[in-house]
């Protein structure tokens, strides 16, 4: 029997197999015949498998809001799992093929060739069509009357798609919805390429189609080049599926209707603008670093660790991912156009926040972050031999000081809208999964308690400075990552009659925190001489002194070293206590979220440009100034050996801090602060190993406890770059004011007197203190 009756007895059988969800097509629409016996081949592909087919979100419950169907095909390690749409994207795939095909050898059956495709794709076992993945290099793969290779570089492509030059029209339009995975599984949400492809990488269909025309030879006997016009259809009509209502499957419009659409639903590829300028060395090193700190749970990459200085044998926790850590990293994996790995990471570590966490018999809230998790290889039970990941969390129960991270919880939900902005892809926030956590962090941060202010109350160490340094209370630094993670859910949450009453607490903390911080935390030449001038004691809901600030408490040093110009939030405020000091995450986190005014986070860059040497110095930046020392440092820190005075948290330069003094110099227009500062980092961070900070007044020594090979300042340095080469994406990290919110805020001062507006009701050009 020749291979023409053994495709026609294919066929035959084919058309008698009752696929697992009939369907009726239209029999007006082309190509009908073809997709019909397409979709029979696949089905009966998938019941070979064993593979469930979930129904469609229009037809029935949206599964993907509670189903991880990414998550259970890799554990499981096969597809198991797809959906109704991602097989009529198959289908859709496949009738492309064969049109093609059909052109280009003169062979009209269409279940021969669709028979041809799946011999193809189920000879390749690791192909990631079907969960198989078609090799990437193979060169007897050749299709010769078309000049298409096989190999790194598929010649008569153009991204992905075939190249109309060649008589070919575009296997699938840029903005079309793709079907692969980017893992060992097929089916996960639907993505977007910018370069026309379908899959995570940009030439994958291109091999596929290329493969099939080249190895057609295999299993067909004839080999005769045509090229006939394409012919194109808009829209397929399935009828009576599942007994219910008919549904309308349309192709996606063309690329010129929809280019407003790209990226719509992409995961995990980003569409970013490539600048021009050429990577240096030390980017193409610190890139090169980056990766290599790449950590993989089941075969996906989850975040990054910390340091990973070869030398360093006693690691502690810097071989665990923070969440803190992790940010720059993300920044600039998205800012690169790979958002897998920020997607994972979100997913996982909130997983993790629903894990039971206790510290001496006692819980903290349900909705608390981990500040860090391992990946560990444990055996698998009932298989000797065999092991398999874990992830192992840390709360703070490991911790030195045993402190909560009130940070990671914040840094999250910044990092979620971030992706979201970034990506296109908003699917991820509107899941039922990450919904509950946004809330569960949120019913943390907003609890009722006993302050009778709005700004955060937290322990000492419980952020970026997590040792002892007197920032207990309400620090300006988890006010301004509060305010940011308010903003962000203020975005995020899904509004229905079961958040009504978040989204009002929401607006309400808002408004009271940010007149708060610009009342009360802002200093500048006037407000202090008004400090220095304060009476005491006063008992009245009209008092100026409100926090009962004895004017002795100004210290020394700032009153020669304060400029003219400028100003900015200090580190805290409680009753009858100011700290002074300088904070620069805070500071710089306060300008990016508009938790100051327009003029005080210009006032902040007037002062970090006039006090330079103190604030950058030799390497950028202080995260604060002055050091505590003598007597304070023994007192404050408890005589801390790790910050001693200008050494670590206690005045050390860190040039993690670079991406954030970037991004609040592109929001307000001076980026040539940025670029200064980026410079002076530059000359040293390589030759220096990547340090996590530097010791001495100025910068000028590397940290003496200092790890090498420091991720976050990797990251935080690649990530300046990133926003720098393309100011628009970096519009999406910051926020600018927001005038609904000064324009609802009231601020009752007594009992019985009347509302009265806040200073922030002043004109929109000024801040009126």
């Amino acid at each position: 029997m020749n291979s023409d009756d053994e495709e026609e007895e294919d066929d035959r059988h084919l058309i008698q197999t009752t696929p697992k969800f009939p369907f009726q097509i239209d029999n007006q629409q082309p190509h009908n015949h073809c997709f019909k016996k397409s979709y029979h081949c696949i089905l009966r592909f998938f019941n070979n498998k064993r593979v469930l087919v979930i129904p469609s979100a229009k037809v029935d419950y949206e599964f993907n809001r509670v189903l991880d169907i990414d998550h259970i095909n890799k554990c499981l390690g096969r597809l198991v799992v797809v959906t109704f749409v991602d097989v009529v994207e198959v289908v859709v795939m496949v009738v492309e093929v064969v049109g093609i095909l059909q052109r280009e050898t003169g062979r009209e059956s269409v279940c021969g060739w669709v028979v041809i495709l799946l011999r193809i794709l189920i000879s390749y076992k690791r192909s990631l069509h079907f969960g198989i993945r078609i090799p990437i290099n193979s060169s007897k793969s050749r299709f010769v009357s078309r000049g298409i290779h096989g190999g790194n570089r598929v010649l008569g492509f153009r991204g992905g798609g075939i190249d109309a030059k060649l008589g070919f029209r575009d296997v699938v339009d840029s903005n079309r919805k793709g079907f692969c995975g980017s893992g060992s599984n097929w089916g996960r949400q639907p993505r977007v390429l910018s370069n026309g492809c379908l899959g995570v990488d940009g030439r994958r269909f291109g091999r596929f189609v290329c493969k099939v025309a080249s190895d057609y030879r295999n299993y067909s006997n004839s080999v005769e080049s045509r090229v006939n016009e394409s012919t194109s259809w808009e829209k397929i009509y399935i009828q009576g599926g599942l007994n219910v209502k008919p549904v309308v499957i349309e192709k996606v419009e063309s690329k010129e209707e929809n280019e407003d659409k790209l990226l719509d639903n992409s995961p995990a590829d980003v569409n970013i603008e490539v600048n021009d300028r050429k990577e240096s060395e030390i980017e193409k090193e610190a890139w090169r670093l980056l990766r290599g700190s790449v950590v993989n749970y089941c075969g996906s990459p989850v975040g990054t660790i910390a340091a990973t200085d070869p030398a360093d044998k006693l690691p502690l926790n810097y071989d665990q991912v923070f969440i803190r850590d992790f940010i720059p990293s993300a920044l600039a994996f998205l800012l690169n156009g790979e958002g897998e790995i920020v997607k994972n990471f979100l997913l996982h570590t909130l997983q993790l926040q629903s894990w039971e966490k206790t510290v001496d018999c006692h819980s903290p809230g349900q909705g608390l972050m981990p500040a860090s998790f391992k990946v560990r290889s444990v055996p698998l039970d009932g298989k000797p031999g065999e092991l398999e990941d874990v992830l192992d969390p840390d709360f703070g129960e490991s911790a030195i000081g045993r402190v909560a991270p009130v940070d990671s919880g914040l840094w999250w939900i910044i990092l979620l809208r971030a992706y979201g902005k970034i990506t296109g892809d908003y699917t991820l926030q509107e899941r039922v999964d990450v919904q509950t956590g946004i809330r569960l962090i949120l019913k943390l941060c907003l609890a009722d308690g006993f302050d009778m202010f709005p700004t955060l109350l937290v322990t000492d160490g419980s952020c970026m400075i997590d040792r002892r340094m007197g920032i207990h209370g309400h620090p300006l630094e988890i006010q301004a990552l509060f305010y940011s993670a308010l903003r962000c859910s203020r975005e995020m949450v899904s509004v229905n009659d079961t958040t009504k009453d978040l989204v009002a607490a929401i607006n309400n903390r808002l408004s009271a925190l940010s007149f708060h911080i610009r009342e009360y935390y802002w200093v500048d030449m006037k407000k202090i001489n008004e400090i220095y001038r304060y009476q005491t004691e006063e008992y009245s809901t009209d008092a100026i002194n409100k926090f009962n600030i004895y004017p002795e408490q100004i210290p020394s040093w700032l009153v020669d070293w304060f400029p003219e110009s400028g100003g900015y939030f200090i580190g805290n405020l409680q009753p009858a206590h100011m700290d002074f000091r300088f904070f620069t995450l805070g500071n710089l986190w306060a300008i990016v979220s508009s938790l100051g005014s327009p003029k005080q986070n210009d006032g902040i860059l007037n002062l970090i440009e006039e006090k330079w040497d103190d604030l950058v110095a030799n390497m950028p930046l202080k995260i604060c100034y002055p050091a505590l020392d003598n007597d304070e440092w023994r007192i404050i820190t408890g005589s801390d050996p790790k910050n001693t005075p200008w050494s670590y948290h206690n005045g050390g330069s860190w040039p993690t801090l670079l991406w954030q003094f970037t991004l609040a110099c592109i929001k307000m227009k001076r980026p040539e602060l940025a670029r200064k500062a980026i410079a002076l980092a530059e000359k040293r961070l390589s030759a220096d190993k990547w340090p996590e900070y530097y010791d001495t007044r100025y910068g000028r020594f590397i940290g003496k406890q200092s790890r090498l090979y420091q991720t976050w300042t990797i990251a935080g340095f690649l990530t300046s770059k990133k926003l720098l080469d393309n100011p628009e994406m970096a519009s999406k990290l910051f926020w600018e004011e927001d005038y609904q919110l000064l324009e609802n805020c009231v601020c009752r001062l007594g009992g019985k007197q009347r509302r009265k507006k806040c200073s922030r009701s002043a004109p929109r050009s000024s801040h009126v203190i």
